[in-house]
């Protein structure tokens, strides 16, 4: 963008440029409508978030909004110049001194003020206050990103510059300008989404694939036959990956859900295909639900499909959980898609998530539907944060749900599933977007906090529920790409308990806030940003409506899972 603002089209702007390089050496010559932008731009960055961050986290972040910033300011200083015809100029001293004294100030109190709202942030979550020292680190990992990232831009107008010296020969200057500067957006643009992009996640999946050859401390290859990878499993112990064994390998046992419960209960049945079981997502779903069927898992009284991040993890507090309320009467099938960490597959994963939870559900389903119907099990669904997505994926609205499932429990779900956005944009009018109300909770209701009641409580729910968990401080249910120039409906309402007041939609900057959230969503306490550590158990109470199930055994089977 900077192209525009800087090129000489008059003699007299020229010699003003050879002037003032040799003031400035080039790498530091910067405009000033950039920089005055741009020293909003890292000033607004400093504004709070959903989640607690770093001092040079929060100083990548302002680099970052800094230098989009400084683009745009030079974009629109070119735009004025165009339409009122007139040359670049070069500032004077005093517009410089001027800025650097404004800048110092604002910066400062921009500091501060970002200090005392992390702080606030961390009050809300129940964190401990963090030192200021590593706060000052801000502006100086800030200042080496903002110079890093114009100093890219600056390369591109370099090679924008000599295509249009190519090109003057042969057309005007001005449409050599034009189509060098649009030639050099495109390519790069091609290349950033295209070649750089799809060669990093690749990259990121074959290293992190390296994973699925380890195992865990303490996690031995089950010898029962109520296991994937056990005694006559159909699916070798070596194929299921890391976290495949990890869902095989733990769990509570026999004796702990005797322990729970004082009476005799069954053994969980739990079936898991990885992504090396079978070449694609329907071989291995057949697999899953073959070993499934092996073990006996449609003749216990609960059946789980259970969808799983990307990395193939499923979620243990909520497996546990769901077997500890079942007392072992249970069976949970599951399946890999992918290598890549849960806010990672947010962004790049979402069609191998959706065909790995249609291809379950349907694989399990047509089985379920064969049985007849005094014999099957109830049907449930679970997902959390990409989970989620899949796992709505197999349906194509409420009723569709409630016909075709006993319950199903979404956590943390991602702000484009589908089902997801379709009952919350069309929620009842004064139900707010954080917590809202749908078609008055007849099958699906969302709750923040599903250990109080949920809403709406007065109102009759179904047989079959569907339960949707979110916090108002988790980035993976509220990142969008509308955040860029649109203010959500949940920073136009009362913010949630968790979301400081001062938080507010600013262009821009606040999709690379809450972006900036994604990695950190599991770093807080449970009950705030992505972790629903003990939730789960309120979610399945709400569902599954055990018989004879008290609060006190919420209580102790809450306490229980937190001490693992």
């Amino acid at each position: 963008m900077e192209h525009f603002l800087t090129h000489a089209e008059q003699p007299s702007a020229a010699r003003q440029a050879r002037r003032a390089s040799r003031t400035w050496p080039r790498w530091l010559r910067y405009t000033l409508p950039g920089a005055w932008v741009a020293l909003l731009f890292a000033c607004l960055a400093f504004t709070p978030s959903l989640l607690p961050r770093s001092g040079p986290f929060q100083g990548f972040v302002s680099g970052l909004s800094a230098a989009i910033g400084y683009g745009l300011g030079c974009l629109g200083a070119w735009l004025w110049r165009e339409f009122a015809n007139r040359p670049a100029r070069t500032p004077r001293p005093r517009a410089w001194q001027a800025f650097f004294i404004t800048g110092g100030v604002a910066l400062a109190a921009a500091l501060l003020l970002g200090w005392h709202w992390q702080q606030r942030i961390r009050e809300l979550m129940g964190m401990s206050a963090s030192g200021g020292a590593g706060y000052l680190l801000a502006p100086f990992v800030g200042a080496v990103v903002f110079f890093l990232l114009v100093a890219v831009g600056r390369g591109l107008r370099a090679v924008s510059r000599a295509l249009a010296v190519r090109l003057s020969r042969h057309i005007g200057p001005r449409a050599a300008r034009a189509t060098s500067g649009l030639a050099v957006v495109v390519l790069t643009a091609l290349v950033a989404s295209g070649v750089l992009w799809d060669g990093l996640i690749s990259m990121a999946d074959r290293t992190l694939a390296v994973q699925d050859l380890m195992t865990d401390e303490g996690v031995v290859q089950p010898r029962t036959a109520l296991r994937s990878g056990g005694a006559g499993s159909r699916i070798t112990w070596e194929s299921l990956g890391r976290e495949g064994r990890n869902f095989v390998g733990r769990g509570p046992s026999v004796e702990d859900l005797s322990r729970f419960h004082g009476t005799a209960v069954k053994e969980p049945i739990r079936a898991y295909a990885g992504y090396a079981s079978a070449p694609d997502a329907e071989g291995r779903a057949a697999l899953a639900v073959d070993d499934l069927e092996r073990a006996g898992g449609f003749d216990r009284a609960y059946l789980l499909v259970a969808t799983t991040t990307g990395s193939g993890w499923v979620v243990p507090e909520a497996v546990d959980a769901f077997e500890y309320m079942t007392g072992g009467d249970s069976a949970i099938v599951s399946m890999q898609y992918s290598h890549l960490w849960s806010w990672l597959s947010v962004l790049v994963d979402q069609e191998r998530a959706r065909e790995s939870g249609r291809a379950l559900f349907d694989a399990v389903y047509e089985r379920w539907s064969r049985l007849p119907p005094a014999h099957r099990p109830k049907l449930l669904v679970f997902g959390e944060s990409l989970g989620s997505y899949g796992g709505e994926t197999a349906f194509s609205g409420e009723r569709d749900l409630a016909n075709r499932t006993d319950g199903v429990l979404f956590v943390g779900p991602p702000n484009f599933n589908t089902l997801y956005r379709a009952f919350t944009d069309h929620r009842d009018p004064g139900s707010p977007e954080v917590e809202p109300i749908y078609r008055q909770g007849r099958i699906v209701r969302f709750s923040r906090r599903p250990g109080s009641d949920i809403p709406p409580a007065s109102a009759p729910w179904g047989d079959s529920r569907v339960l949707y968990l979110l916090h108002p401080s988790d980035p993976i249910t509220w990142w969008s790409p509308h955040l860029l120039v649109r203010r959500p409906d949940w920073l136009r309402e009362p913010r949630g308990a968790d979301v400081l007041g001062e938080m507010v939609w600013i262009p821009f900057v606040t999709f690379w806030q809450v972006t900036a959230d994604l990695p950190l969503g599991m770093d807080v306490p449970a009950g705030y940003g992505h972790v629903y550590t003990g939730e789960h158990v309120d979610g399945w109470a709400a569902l599954l409506r055990p018989e004879g199930w008290s609060a006190d055994q919420t209580a102790r089977l809450k306490d229980l899972l937190r001490a693992r």
